[in-house]
């Protein structure tokens, strides 16, 4: 007979948190359900992480099957960089959700993170409500239900479409109104799912709780004594991150209470957070020092003499202003009339500034170079005009440090010949792996991954970078290099960022109370979860079902009959 499978999502949820919460008598509902069932690590791309996991979840494939890699995607003719598609998700064309499973099998999902509506699902669709990041359009199935439930429950507050399910954690205004968004959020989506749930006895329930994801990302320093802003005198008072993941337990325990007896219940994230140990690596030094690799007595980041000695983190003056205008603020300007627009800048308005940027792009065509913008959201757009003179540079992303090669033969402007290629990959490699931390004196790289043995290869599946740098796991907001010098410091920005690596917890008919799980991967979920529904397992899928740390299946055959 077929057991009804309900599956819950929390999106990056970090296991060593979680583990550390569970074992200090926190999250009741989560620690009941480890007992109750099996237990049991997931590990996911340790490159490439940030943008690739719920793909690979969602389709049971790793990035080198579908080609999904990240959201853009590098033109080597033009030099610019895109997003895929209309939102910068997967199109699901070649490989579909793993719950695609067609007529014989009712199933719902609500608000999955980059996913589009499956073509072949026997049930209801509702996504993009409040997912963070969801990187594919606002759509259901059938076609009312969406709106029909933003009618009876409201919208979410923080609009994740949007990408202002955010804060600077320097502005405490900020902070407490993404913290109350998130709570009201959460609360509405415990509604929507308890009547989603509950409108017929579905085979697959699967839902994601999309607020852990932003609330690690903005408030991991005022829970976790790790970070640089961490301050105890406020820690020793109240943790809101902690606070916030008893709640998503409360909700957890309010759905599963109205679970099937005989249903399988799985909760998992498929990859997880830590201290944010990349985002200002990747995004701001690591452009700065292909930059100065290419150009070694150039900078166009404002950052001391090596040597100076170091305070306590930069904290922004204007607490009012966004991350992204502070980083301008460092921005060393070596263009007069860039100097010049950006005085004027400040005495005006924000909304003028767009005009002073038409204004400086003119000014530059008039003088026939290259130069960086005067205004722009990412720090890698700094760079960007120089990008077909330097030898390597940095391709926009968040966590990961992607680096392509600008290749003679393959770029339409390169200028690394074939001959070049790995002597120059090896250099880049070498003088990576001596970047250290010099508020530690430790190194900053963990490794750096090359990413194919051709680099001529054009098949469409690889990825962009020849290179990414993997970061150590600690937060940084100053390198050195004794080639090139100090980078930074620069301002700190989202607190907590990616790990590889994620959770499951199961139980159900079959499965063995408090065992443990052998070690699996994220692209394991969607076998596992099959299996459970009794549905055939395609073989397109690169993972296998879960199982038990002594080889024994997860789900025995006869749980199923």
């Amino acid at each position: 007979m077929k057991h009804p499978v309900i599956a819950i999502g929390l999106d990056s949820a970090d296991p060593l948190l979680l583990e550390k919460w569970m074992s200090q008598g926190y999250l009741k509902n989560l620690s009941n359900l480890r007992q109750q069932g099996a237990y049991g690590r997931l590990i996911s791309m340790e490159y490439y992480k940030g943008e690739s996991a719920w793909t690979s979840f969602l389709t049971g494939c790793l990035p080198h099957t579908t080609g999904y890699w990240s959201k853009t995607r590098f033109n080597k003719q033009t030099y610019e960089v895109k997003k895929v598609g209309t939102h910068g998700g997967y199109d699901f064309a070649e490989y579909p959700p793993f719950y695609d499973v067609g007529d014989d099998y009712r199933v719902a999902v609500f608000d999955l993170p980059q996913a589009t509506l499956a073509k072949q699902v026997n049930g209801i669709q509702a996504l993009a409500w409040g997912a963070h990041a969801p990187m594919g359009p606002r759509v259901s199935q059938p076609k009312e239900l969406l709106s029909d439930l933003i009618n009876q429950y409201g919208d979410h507050p923080a609009d994740a479409a949007s990408h202002n399910d955010r804060s600077d954690w320097y502005n405490s205004e900020s902070v407490a109104k993404l913290q109350r968004e998130l709570s009201l959020g959460l609360s509405l989506r415990t509604a929507i799912t308890r009547d989603l749930a509950a409108r017929e006895p579905w085979d697959l329930f699967l839902t994601v709780i999309g607020e852990t994801h932003t609330a690690q990302h903005y408030l991991w320093h005022l829970s976790q004594s790790e970070h640089p802003l961490y301050n105890p005198q406020t820690a020793a008072t109240a943790d809101p991150m902690l606070e916030f993941f008893e709640a998503v337990d409360q909700s957890l325990g309010e759905l599963l209470a109205e679970a099937p007896e005989d249903a399988h219940v799985v909760v998992f994230s498929a990859h997880g957070q830590g201290s944010n140990s990349a985002d200002l690596l990747s995004m701001i030094m690591l452009p700065e020092f292909l930059y100065r690799f290419s150009f070694p007595d150039k900078s166009l980041l404002n950052s001391q003499p090596i040597g100076t000695p170091l305070t306590k983190p930069l904290v922004p003056k204007n607490k009012k202003q966004g991350w992204y205008r502070q980083l301008d603020n460092l921005k060393n300007e070596p263009d007069v009339a860039a100097k010049v627009l950006r005085f004027v800048a400040q005495a005006l308005p924000g909304r003028f500034h767009k005009h002073l940027a038409k204004l400086y792009k003119q000014l530059g065509k008039l003088r026939g170079s290259a130069q960086s913008p005067l205004f722009s959201w990412h720090p890698s757009e700094w760079y960007q005009p120089f990008w077909s003179q330097m030898k390597a540079f940095y391709l926009p992303g968040f966590s990961d440090g992607y680096i392509r090669i600008n290749l003679k033969g393959r770029e339409s402007q390169g200028i690394v010949s074939l001959a070049e290629y790995d002597a120059l990959c090896e250099e880049l490699i070498k003088e990576l792996h001596l970047l250290t931390d010099p508020r530690s004196g430790k190194p900053v790289v963990k490794k750096v991954v090359r990413t194919r043995q051709n680099p001529m290869d054009s098949n469409s599946k690889l990825p962009d970078a020849d290179l990414v740098v993997v970061w150590e796991d600690w937060a940084v907001d100053v390198i050195d290099s004794p080639t090139y010098g100090r980078i930074g410091p620069v301002y700190f920005n989202r607190t907590g960022a990616h790990r590889a690596r994620g959770f499951v917890v199961a139980k159900g008919p079959g499965i063995a109370a408090g065992s443990n799980l052998a070690e699996g991967h994220a692209v394991d979920l969607a076998p596992t979860i099959l299996e459970m529904m009794g549905a055939p397992i395609p073989q397109r899928l690169d993972g296998k079902p879960l199982a038990y740390s002594d080889g024994k299946p997860l789900v025995s055959k006869e749980a199923l009959v």
